[in-house]
């Protein structure tokens, strides 16, 4: 289950809480941003995908600084609460971890009977996984 995303001061938490903040943002956003209003989804592409600062997003848009915030917030929310119900990404990141465990199996044949059947193995797991 993917912990809990919030939105709050980037500069008070460490660099790599923050990356993993926003890959899973990202992903929640990848699975379920089309849920979200084309408003809320241009802002909080900006906020999560584009980088940009609550006030750069602000004064682009004429909006305040809060209510950038305010949004971002709002979507966070309801692109979790997508995930409580559909469990998409949780099902997307299990996949991808046993698709990694089936190539690293593969790539150590046993005995040189296995090793045709593992190569192919290997490629079809390869193959699923350019594909998640």
């Amino acid at each position: 289950m993917m912990s809990h995303v919030g939105f709050g001061p980037a500069e008070h938490k460490p660099e790599a809480e923050r990356m993993e903040k926003i890959y899973q943002q990202a992903l929640l956003y990848d699975f379920y941003g089309e849920l979200l209003t084309e408003h809320q989804r241009s802002i909080y592409e900006d906020a999560v995908c584009n980088d940009l600062s609550l006030g750069e997003i602000a004064q682009d848009r004429g909006i305040s600084r809060q209510g950038v915030h305010d949004l971002i917030r709002r979507c966070d929310r309801s692109l979790q609460e997508y995930e409580a119900k559909l469990r998409l990404v949780e099902k997307f990141v299990n996949a991808r971890d046993k698709v990694e465990k089936i190539i690293s199996l593969a790539k150590t044949p046993v005995t040189e009977q296995c090793a045709e059947r593992l190569q192919e193995i290997c490629k079809v797991a390869e193959e699923l996984r350019q594909e998640l």
